[in-house]
């Protein structure tokens, strides 16, 4: 990667336009578009690759990731000056919908902001902001509104753009224990929002279990985990090593490579030491979806707890319950027992991300599950639990239930799914008919109130049709929102043409056609 001043716009054949990513997020979301990169960089090797980004993120992470150019949103008015082949909007800040727009190019993705529009009237400054691609409108209705989701962010930034045989076909590195410190364990502090992350007492109690079992565990953070990281050391009064705030990013990056394993909630620095093949073990607590945001690559684990509730969009409850499921103490055991079959595999002259030991699987973790990343039959990010059963009639049925969304938007969006939605169903029926019978119900519901809302316009016109109203995708039972959401986001994005009502039907009688 490189960032440097915006060239003077090239005088280019077409077949030349540059790639323009806008990804002005967080430092992990940055990271989890590091295998976009990947694969644009593989479909389109002659072209540049540009990343609109956050300076303070993106300099410190330009040696992990793809060959790409960086640019800082200041930057933007020399952008406007190129013709683009592709422009990716995957940020949901308001400027970057607004870039989007001002930016010619062959094929637009994401939020994008345009003037006029239904809502627009006929003012210079009026606009609206339309999402392109099916994968990123689906994306954007899973705003609070993702309790059955299972496609990871990472593959969601790509499925529009890139072809899934390129997706399919990746063979992801895995964690590598070698040429680490045997005995360091990383513990990473903070999170972006308090309850995404443990108390000081637990961490406390975390390193002070590591040392008994004689690990050498070190505290991490970034300055926002200063005062954090004292508290722990403190309150561990043991000699683990406190380096919160001694590091610059690229400093962090470079000793994450030394650890053996990196305890840490969902955060930017996970998905670093992911990225690098730093075995990590991800405390997954708070108001987020695991299945959305753990670390991508495959071999890595996640810890979460098993609560009706988890992978919420924002907590309700008066306290974090998913939060306080974790015991540190079974924390560190599990650790150990990682580090043991690191040495194990090792041995065996495998990798990391081999087959689990018996040894996990035996584990006494209650109220909490461990999963482990990997690949579906499609390709797609997998979580596969080690105590549980993957798949199949015998797995939960909340499991099956996210697989069958999962299954049926891969068909319906073309990935050639037909025959895993089919197999999805019948392992559903078959888990739970009562669950499937819930969902059937809720189905012919849907299909009442989409007669109603079209009743007294002929299937022919070509006016606009009615609007959905404002609360259509959360009248309907929590089962069926995955199809309510997406109907909802898709008609209003198209400002409720016949094309967009006759798809919104066609999904509808799809699913159906499915359950039936």
């Amino acid at each position: 990667m490189t960032a440097h001043p915006i060239p003077t716009p090239p005088a280019a054949a077409p077949q030349n336009a540059p790639i323009l990513v806008l990804q002005m997020q967080r430092m992990g979301d940055l990271v989890l578009t590091f295998p976009l990169l990947a694969w644009l960089r593989a479909e389109h090797p002659r072209r540049p690759l540009w990343v609109v980004g956050e300076e303070k993120f993106f300099k410190g992470l330009m040696p992990i990731g793809p060959e790409s150019v960086f640019f800082p949103y200041g930057a933007a008015d020399r952008l406007r000056q190129n013709r683009y082949h592709l422009v990716i909007n995957l940020s949901h800040r308001p400027e970057a919908a607004a870039l989007a727009g001002q930016l010619r190019a062959d094929a637009h993705f994401g939020p994008r902001q345009v003037p006029g529009g239904a809502g627009g009237g006929s003012g210079r400054e009026a606009s609206t902001t339309y999402v392109h691609g099916r994968w990123q409108l689906y994306r954007t209705s899973l705003v609070h509104n993702n309790r059955h989701n299972q496609f990871h962010w990472a593959d969601l930034n790509a499925l529009d753009c890139v072809p899934h045989a390129r997706l399919r076909s990746t063979d992801w590195p895995t964690p590598l224990s070698e040429g680490r410190d045997p005995l360091r364990v990383g513990l990473f502090l903070g999170a972006s929002e308090p309850e995404k992350r443990p108390h000081a007492p637990f961490w406390a109690a975390l390193a002070r279990d590591l040392l008994r079992r004689g690990l050498k565990p070190v505290l991490l953070g970034g300055p926002a985990e200063a005062a954090l990281g004292a508290d722990v050391a403190h309150r561990a009064s043991t000699p683990a090593l406190n380096l919160c705030g001694r590091f610059t990013l690229p400093e962090l990056v470079a000793f994450t490579r030394t650890l053996r394993l990196l305890v840490t909630p969902d955060t930017g620095p996970m998905h670093v030491a992911a990225w690098t093949q730093t075995p990590t073990l991800n405390l997954s607590m708070g108001p987020v979806n695991a299945w959305e945001t753990a670390p991508f690559p495959p071999g890595h684990h996640v810890l979460r707890a098993t609560i009706s509730c988890v992978g919420c969009w924002r907590c309700i409850q008066p306290s974090v319950l998913c939060r306080d499921r974790f015991d540190p103490a079974r924390v560190a055991s599990l650790a150990h027992a990682l580090l043991r079959e690191q040495d194990a595999a090792h041995a065996d002259g495998e990798n990391a991300s081999g087959a689990p030991s018996s040894r996990l699987a035996r584990l006494r973790l209650p109220g909490l599950e461990l999963l482990r990343t990997g690949r579906d039959t499609l390709g797609l990010f997998d979580l596969v639990p080690l105590a549980a059963p993957a798949s199949g009639p015998a797995a939960s049925p909340r499991r099956l239930f996210g697989l069958f969304w999962k299954a049926f938007w891969a068909w319906r969006f073309d990935l050639h799914a037909e025959a895993a939605a089919r197999r999805a169903w019948a392992d559903l029926t078959a888990a739970s008919p009562q669950l499937a019978e819930a969902l059937r119900r809720a189905l012919s519901g849907l299909g009442r109130d989409l007669a109603r809302a079209l009743r007294g316009h002929g299937a022919g016109r070509q006016a606009l049709l009615p609007p959905l109203p404002p609360d259509f995708w959360q009248s309907h039972p929590p089962m069926l929102r995955p199809l309510t959401g997406y109907l909802h986001m898709s008609v209003q994005n198209a400002d409720a043409t016949p094309a967009a009502w006759a798809e919104a039907l066609a999904l509808v009688e799809a699913l159906a056609a499915l359950t039936a």
